[in-house]
């Protein structure tokens, strides 16, 4: 007689791999692993129905360290190989992990068609606006100035935001995350996942050896109350210690401008309210730099019919049609040409 055997819920760590997590200590991406993990356990996830694909780089490692399945694939190209797993089995959960370098760089065509096809998958930059794995040259999101091993005089290029891009290119999901907001963060990871389609997550993190401190402007303690706006959907766009600055409409300029409730008789019916359903107010978010606040948080989320969705729907279609089963083998003896009808 069989019986049934309760499975337990997994813990965080059931979600680590037997592998040595080897980053530089200090790094960011010790921080972002153990929100994954945190995600996954208070998701329910299973260890076998879940999967991880990345590119090159230090991000890129993240597989290995995962004790779930795992592809370890070549630069730029991992959206594509993600793509192909959540069409051969849409049952899967599949996280793309990948640095700013390995997305936006050699991968930027890649990622461009996984967002704007909506492929059921999240997809998790890890930005730290440097090439970390190679030595510190300059990436996409490098800064004009940076000086690095490739502009020894300072980068000449302006930046690429990554969340304006993914805007920019039909993402129905768009949402942002600090490394070390360990509360928050996992947070991000679990509305991705709830999300239908392809849902992509840039996450600020630091590269310790070769771009120190790039965010410190809004992530370092001392400033990060009065530089970050965290956003909740159907709530006012306020933040702040005492949370008495916000953020309105200029509408002579079209363009967000910062105010201080109580001052110039600005009140909070003033302020705008987080709708992020709102694809121009959600752009609007994702160009806010400092000296305005950086917007943390989902920034838009409004669900489409997925890819893969579409895709079974036409081959469900063309079987119904059939009065009977394909025959791999008679198409292969056909002859030289083939006759593709609908």
């Amino acid at each position: 007689m069989n019986a049934p055997t309760k499975i337990d819920k997994l813990q965080p760590k059931d979600f680590a791999s037997d592998q040595e997590l080897r980053w530089c200590p200090g790094c960011g991406d010790y921080a972002i692993i153990k929100s994954v993990h945190k995600a996954l356990a208070d998701l329910g996830a299973t260890r076998e129905n879940t999967v991880f694909v990345s590119g090159i780089g230090c991000a890129a490692r993240f597989p290995y360290y995962m004790s779930t399945y795992g592809f370890h694939t070549i630069h730029g190209r991992a959206p594509a190989i993600a793509s192909g797993i959540k069409l051969a089995n849409p049952e899967l959960d599949v996280w793309i992990v990948s640095g700013d370098g390995d997305a936006l760089s050699i991968g930027g065509n890649h990622l461009l068609h996984l967002l704007r096809r909506n492929v059921d998958v999240n997809f998790l930059l890890f930005n730290n606006e440097i090439y970390g794995l190679t030595k510190g040259q300059y990436s996409p999101t490098s800064r004009l100035g940076t000086k690095s091993p490739s502009t020894p005089l300072g980068s000449v290029e302006l930046p690429v935001s990554a969340t304006v891009f993914a805007l920019g290119v039909g993402a129905r999901f768009v949402a942002r995350g600090i490394d070390t907001q360990q509360q928050r963060l996992p947070e991000v990871l679990k509305r991705a996942h709830a999300h239908r389609g392809a849902s992509f997550v840039e996450i600020f993190q630091n590269c310790i050896v070769y771009n120190d401190g790039a965010f410190d402007g809004f992530t370092a303690k001392p400033v990060a109350d009065e530089a970050q706006i965290h956003l909740e959907h159907g709530k006012p766009l306020l933040y702040g210690k005492d949370r008495k600055r916000g953020l309105r409409l200029d509408l002579r300029r079209l363009r967000l401008e910062a105010v201080t409730l109580g001052e110039a008789g600005v009140g909070e019916a003033d302020i705008l309210v987080h709708d992020e359903t709102n694809r121009t107010l959600a752009g609007m978010l994702a160009a806010l730099e400092p000296p305005m606040p950086v917007a943390i948080g989902v920034l838009y989320c409004d669900p489409a019919p997925t890819y893969e969705a579409a895709v079974q729907r036409q081959v469900d279609e063309v079987r119904a049609k059939q009065s009977r089963a394909p025959d791999l083998d008679a198409l292969m003896r056909r002859g030289h040409t083939w006759t593709v009808t609908a």
